[in-house]
């Protein structure tokens, strides 16, 4: 950390000049985390029984275990809200982490094949090892997304011009439509279908405050090492020579992204399944709003992360009740025509 922390402090004393909004971004950070937080008080007054604010307000300070909508606040929609916004900054902040280490515009999760790895291996846990703890079941998720990254860059670099953004995406899209596939196969040979179509399509609604326990210190502990890293990757992001060239340890830096990357996916895939495109959406909405330096992009990633993950799953709720519309389907909707805007754009600069 302490080389990664020397090349930190070059970036202030370099001739490179990285355009930076502080004042939007700062805006940004306070009034997304005061919209975070209207919307998650939104988001656990409504459902099925609709319950006041100000008897959420009573749920969480002054908690009586006899009363019933106290225990519905406390059992089911409090770790569902809060899962629902530590998913979205997980998500966020790894696509916004790999979009700057790879340069590559389109990388995400879910577009790399590191969600897919991830819910293949769960699919197996769940077939060979129905009773595994959730604990080991994060540490399996972990396996399987740095399982589906090495096989999609494997398969990308085989051909011939090398690794292209294009080329890498495209990768993506075969590994992970192969290990849906055999995670599907599985799904029907052991039975098992219901908990991996619940598991495809996305969801917060199963989630428990013992997930959560052991989901917060592997991704409280990334984020934070993602704010270290934040100088590092805004060098990258200019390209790799301009970095080497200020005495940055480049290989140290992207080795120590990409486990950071592969914890935050493989938390949020164990909790909520296969979601996609956040981490494709946010980090190109937060770059347009306040520049290119991580420095501000990481935090702002993380709290329009969370945003965007809360209100899908208020959404949800609302569109059809009392039934519930799977959040990846949502954000699908906005995902899909993103991705095919920037893969347009991609093509005409090549």
């Amino acid at each position: 950390m302490a080389a990664i922390q020397e090349s930190n402090n070059m970036i202030t004393t370099s001739p490179v000049k990285l355009r930076t909004r502080p004042i939007t971004a700062t805006l940004i950070l306070i009034g997304g985390l005061a919209a975070l937080l209207l919307s998650m008080a939104v988001s656990v007054s409504f459902g099925a029984a609709k319950i006041p604010l100000s008897l959420v307000w009573e749920a969480i300070f002054q908690f009586n275990p006899n009363i019933t909508e106290h225990n519905i606040i406390q059992e089911l929609r409090l770790p569902r809200v809060i899962g629902g916004a530590m998913i979205g900054a997980s998500f966020a902040v790894a696509g916004a982490i790999m979009q700057g280490m790879t340069r590559n515009p389109m990388a995400d999760s879910g577009l790399l094949g590191i969600n897919a790895g991830s819910g293949f291996v769960i699919a197996l846990c769940f077939a060979f090892f129905p009773g595994l703890s959730f604990s080991m079941l994060i540490i399996y998720s972990f396996i399987g997304a740095a399982m589906g990254a090495i096989i999609v860059f494997g398969v990308g670099s085989l051909a011939v011009g090398g690794l292209t953004p294009i080329r890498l995406v495209l990768a993506g899209a075969a590994v992970s439509a192969l290990l849906i596939a055999l995670s599907q196969g599985i799904a029907l040979y052991f039975r098992i279908g219901l908990d991996l179509a619940y598991f495809y399509a996305g969801g917060v609604a199963g989630t428990k405050w013992s997930q959560l326990k052991i989901m917060l210190p592997w991704v409280v502990g990334a984020l934070i090492t993602a704010m270290i890293l934040s100088r590092s990757i805004s060098l990258l992001s200019l390209g790799e020579d301009i970095a080497a060239g200020l005495g940055q340890r480049t290989k140290l830096v992207k080795f120590v992204g990409i486990v950071v990357v592969l914890i935050l996916a493989g938390s949020a895939v164990s909790v909520v399944g296969s979601v996609g495109f956040i981490g494709l959406i946010i980090p190109h909405l937060t770059r347009y709003l306040v520049g290119v330096d991580y420095k501000w992009i990481i935090p702002c990633s993380a709290i329009l992360g969370s945003l965007l993950v809360v209100l899908a799953d208020l959404c949800a709720r609302m569109i059809n009740p009392p039934y519930e519309t799977p959040i990846g389907a949502l954000i699908a909707i906005i995902g899909v025509p993103f991705f095919l805007y920037l893969a347009r754009k991609e093509r005409r600069e090549l």
